[in-house]
């Protein structure tokens, strides 16, 4: 009885073993991508990254990209839109999604929870007020006093903190930020200059408002899972974007600046 015991128990350390030796080829993130036959994009509706046109269909830099580079993996692109901006990195961890690729700004917080991408659009977070005010506020000293409206989650939150104020309204996206400045709820938001440039001024659905002081200079990545092996094919894949002009014409396209080395 005893040999027996021994027996099954030395059958199951070895399919144990063989499982845990499958598991880190099964392990790979590309593989789990490639098998399920699509590559979810985790976004939210932010102009000139990620928006529908009109006919309903999404569009954008980041759209665009997502869709060529799902193409070279050989999977279908699916959006998701996350509906809460702050929960983005558990969806990522939950496999709900396989990318934040979102205008995202690469910072600390996006660098401790995602395998994060080399860089490739440069940003900015920007002061966003009505037209006539903008004049009387010149730098960052001065919108110190200033009831602000950001996205919950984003770097335009973590800048405020920075600069010891408090005053703020945390909403889903940065264009309801610009709504209650629009309303006149909030004396200003902060967004990114990308968002600013697409749906403020003149000819916009806000041409009341205007781009205010800059308050940092930042560029946007695309977050993986950690240790995800996608990230290394998806950098050399905008390399090869990069060299054959595809990013250049699609930034023209979208009136974005490229980060080049």
């Amino acid at each position: 009885m005893k040999k027996l015991f021994a027996l099954v128990m030395a059958s199951l350390m070895v399919m144990m073993c063989f499982a845990g030796c499958g598991g880190a080829k099964d392990g790979s993130d590309l593989q789990y991508i490639k098998d399920k036959g699509k590559f979810v994009v985790g976004i939210t509706e932010y102009e000139p990254m990620d928006y529908k046109d009109e006919n309903g269909q999404w569009t954008g830099f980041d759209a665009e990209l997502s869709r060529l580079f799902a193409q070279e993996l050989g999977v279908e692109c699916e959006f998701f839109l996350l509906a809460d901006w702050g929960q983005k990195f558990n969806e990522l961890k939950d496999k709900n999604i396989d990318a934040i690729w979102n205008g995202m700004t690469i910072s600390d917080d996006v660098r401790a929870n995602t395998s994060c991408s080399d860089p490739y659009v440069v940003n900015a977070q920007v002061i966003v007020m009505k037209a006539d005010r903008v004049a009387d506020y010149p730098d960052a000293e001065s919108v110190k006093d200033l009831q602000f409206a950001v996205e919950d989650g984003s770097v335009a939150e973590e800048v405020l903190d920075g600069m010891g104020i408090t005053d703020y309204l945390k909403l889903q996206d940065m264009a309801m930020a610009l709504l209650e400045v629009s309303s006149g709820t909030a004396d200003a938001c902060v967004i990114d200059i990308t968002m600013a440039g697409a749906m403020i001024g003149e000819g916009t659905g806000y041409p009341d408002l205007a781009q205010g002081v800059a308050l940092t200079q930042e560029q946007y990545g695309v977050g993986f899972r950690q240790d995800s092996d996608v990230t290394k094919v998806f950098n050399e894949f905008m390399d090869k974007l990069m060299a054959d002009g595809t990013l250049d014409a699609l930034a023209q396209k979208y009136q974005l600046t490229l980060v080049k080395d």
